[in-house]
């Protein structure tokens, strides 16, 4: 699966956007650090920015009345079935809170995004 541009996520279906959640929490969890050619690029970085993206995607399930763990919502948190984070292991060298969540998610990333989404009969514009 794949981490959908930061643009397309109040636009995403309730199964993309629920997909992501999924994704996001298995990321978090015990998926961290494990490779999947599509989303290795979230492993370069410190696990914090994926934390910031799940927000995101948390934010608009709510906003949608959509129930999520409140669990979920602390950045040290990972799952029922692994140790929490500490502030180095959430944080390392990435403390800059005004950077964007990922460099890779680009224009060209959106387009790519976007038609992936045109393939699945999903048709998103802005």
């Amino acid at each position: 699966m794949r981490l959908w541009h930061e643009k397309l996520i109040s636009k995403l279906p309730r199964q993309q956007l629920l997909g992501q959640h999924r994704e996001c929490c298995a990321l978090r969890g015990n998926g961290w650090g494990k490779p999947h050619a599509i989303v290795n690029y979230v492993f370069r970085y410190a696990p914090i920015r994926l934390v910031r993206y799940h927000q995101l995607i948390m934010d608009e399930m709510k906003q949608r009345g959509y129930n999520v763990n409140e669990l979920w919502l602390d950045p040290y948190y990972r799952g029922k079935s692994c140790e929490s984070f500490d502030d180095k292991g959430l944080y390392g060298q990435d403390n800059e809170e005004g950077l964007i969540i990922y460099p890779e998610h680009n224009e060209g990333y959106l387009t790519e995004c976007i038609d992936n989404l045109s393939s699945k009969g999903i048709y998103i514009s802005f």
